[in-house]
């Protein structure tokens, strides 16, 4: 929805239908599948429970009628101690399903976060480049949150109510019929309230749910932007676009309290109904000595078992509503499979000298998007430097993500040592060919622990070596606690050329035949620069490298030039050849050397 200046695609509609309910329902008993033991186990300790409920007025009506009223102490002193005998035993059943069922949802849960993230980390890079991060974040904390609701309390409450409301018709119309016609008429009439506030309550509910997420994404995109606004002074017009969005969703938390004024009074007014009607036909009816006190005492017990399972019922639909969609949602996340994956038979990355061919190569990114690359040929020499120029959207990165088996191309195919890209098994294949981001992203933990991402099982003694060849032993031993020096996500605190620095160490760490820089070095800060590129030049010694080159400095210490444009390979040569000839590449060139020659 779009509101007050802020985009937002809202919640999507979290119904579901009988079909789906069942596919779910379905996949998710295949799933509990290895827990069917204490699954069953649980529900015979719930069974057990209801039961003690269900006995618990039974107990009152033998203990007024043959005790009470007979004036005999002995029997309701019995009765009173096997109700309370009752009542510790109904304790130890409750708490034991509600530990059981909190094992089974639990882990159940761990095991489904941890295959979730598996799969997660096995997509390709497209997908990642398609879906919103916050999407993903969502698959795994509020959709999993949805169904530890369900799996933990839930799912007891349900079969618990389902069990007393059924238990408490049979109990009663084999108690008095006559009196469970009396009391059983006020039920529909609660039943179709019930339908109808579980019918608005799932809009008015769903309505919060998109207002919150408006309301979070509207904080979230302001504190990320904090830079921005406070650098134009934009923190009053902000705050009003949150107060807004705050606005909305305190209006739609007040729709839902008003439906619920109008609905729990009304089921409340029909416990109070149904206990009038109890005592006035009940007494009725002791008066013709048709029944006795104890069932009339007993029917109003019972009526609480009538009325409070219909009442949770319909606030438990919502909860079922919102897990069942969040079911659906991770199923499709777990269904989703990889566009880039190995084939069955994939071989390791062949040994020798790995010459690079790109073959009559296309690709889109979609199969009704333009093409991005049409029909691209190009040979790269084994231990041969490239350079690939050219304008923005040009399709430079694209051909890069290409040869690093990011995307696999629509047409053509990239033989690796003659060797099909699509034919080799990933993990050889990120031993022997390693991308340089832009930017070097950090995780949490200490710059060794960062490093040490480039290569699985890597000692201290390796990354001290790794970060030796790029010559940057020194310039790591002046952080502040040198290598065990703490960052935080993103590496924040630290430059950009410091973050790259780390990634160029994390490549050495690796030690790959191949590399390919995109633009590696193009946002450096002056008090790093030299350093970048001087662990750049030490990082491709000896290396094959495919370099996305921004400045046309380093293009021009390439062995050969691609000028990438209009989707295909429009010159390629040396440097000065291609400055010689005077075409597309001498003019980028003239245009950066101006540019430069002005700053």
């Amino acid at each position: 929805m779009r509101g007050q200046g802020h985009w937002s695609e809202g919640v999507p509609d979290e119904s579901i239908t009988r079909d789906e309910a069942a596919r779910l329902v379905r996949r998710l008993g295949r799933m509990l599948r290895p827990r069917a033991v204490p699954i069953v186990i649980a529900s015979l300790l719930l069974t057990a429970q209801v039961a003690t409920l269900l006995a618990g007025p039974v107990l009152v009506r033998w203990g007024i009628d043959s005790g009470l009223t007979a004036h005999d102490g002995s029997v309701l002193n019995r009765a009173a101690l096997a109700y309370a005998a009752l009542a510790v035993v109904g304790l130890v059943l409750g708490r034991a399903v509600t530990v059981l069922v909190a094992r089974i949802g639990e882990g159940f849960l761990r095991e489904l976060r941890g295959r979730l993230f598996r799969h997660l980390m096995s997509l390709s890079m497209g997908y990642f480049e398609r879906e919103q991060t916050g999407r993903l974040v969502a698959r795994m904390t509020s959709d999993i949150d949805a169904l530890q609701e369900l799996l933990s309390q839930g799912l007891v409450l349900m079969v618990q109510n389902v069990l007393l409301f059924v238990g408490a018709v049979v109990v009663i119309v084999v108690m008095s019929w006559q009196l469970a016609l009396a009391v059983l008429v006020i039920v529909p009439p609660v039943y179709v309230s019930s339908r109808w506030f579980r019918r608005v309550s799932n809009v008015a509910y769903r309505e919060v749910r998109d207002r919150i997420a408006t309301n979070m994404s509207t904080l979230q995109e302001s504190l990320e932007g904090i830079r921005v606004v406070q650098a134009f002074a934009r923190e009053s017009s902000f705050t009003t676009r949150f107060e807004a969005t705050n606005e909305a969703q305190f209006d739609a938390n007040l729709h839902t309290v008003r439906l619920s004024a109008r609905y729990f009074p009304a089921v409340e007014f029909s416990s109070v109904a149904g206990t009038a009607i109890i005592l006035g036909v009940g007494g009725a009816m002791v008066h013709a000595d048709a029944i006795s006190i104890g069932v009339v005492s007993a029917f109003v017990l019972y009526l609480n078992n009538l009325f409070e399972p219909i009442q949770q019922l319909s606030q438990f639909y919502n909860t079922v509503q919102s897990a069942g969609a969040a079911l659906g949602k991770v199923f499709t996340l777990l269904d989703t499979q990889p566009t880039v994956d190995e084939r069955p038979g994939a071989f390791d990355v062949p040994v020798g000298d790995l010459a690079i061919e790109v073959d009559g190569v296309s690709f889109s990114y979609a199969p009704d998007a333009p093409s991005v690359l049409d029909d691209v040929t190009l040979a790269i020499a084994a231990g041969e430097r490239i350079a690939l120029v050219g304008p923005t959207g040009a399709g430079k990165s694209t051909l890069a993500k290409l040869l690093a088996r990011f995307y696999d191309p629509t047409a053509g195919r990239i033989l690796l040592g003659g060797a099909d890209l699509r034919d080799l098994t990933a993990t050889s294949l990120r031993h022997a060919l390693c991308v340089v981001p832009q930017e070097g992203y950090l995780f949490a933990g200490s710059l060794r622990e960062n490093v040490r991402i480039g290569r699985v099982g890597a000692t201290d003694a390796d990354v001290d070596a790794a970060i030796a060849v790029l010559g940057l032993t020194e310039r790591f031993a002046g952080f502040p606690q040198g290598l065990d020096s703490e960052v935080h996500e993103g590496g924040a605190r630290l430059s950009a050329g410091e973050r790259q620095l780390v990634s160029l160490a994390r490549a050495a760490l690796a030690d790959p035949k191949i590399l390919v820089l995109n633009e590696a070095t193009s946002n450096l800060d002056p008090g790093t620069e030299h350093a970048v590129e001087a662990a750049l030049e030490a990082l491709m010694s000896g290396r094959t490298v495919i370099v996305v080159a921004h400045r046309l400095s380093t293009a021009a210490r390439a062995d050969r030039v691609a000028v990438v444009d209009g989707g295909g390979i429009a010159e390629i040569g040396t440097h000065d050849e291609l400055v010689a000839r005077g075409g597309r590449y001498a003019a980028l060139y003239a245009a950066w050397q101006s540019h430069h020659a002005a700053h």
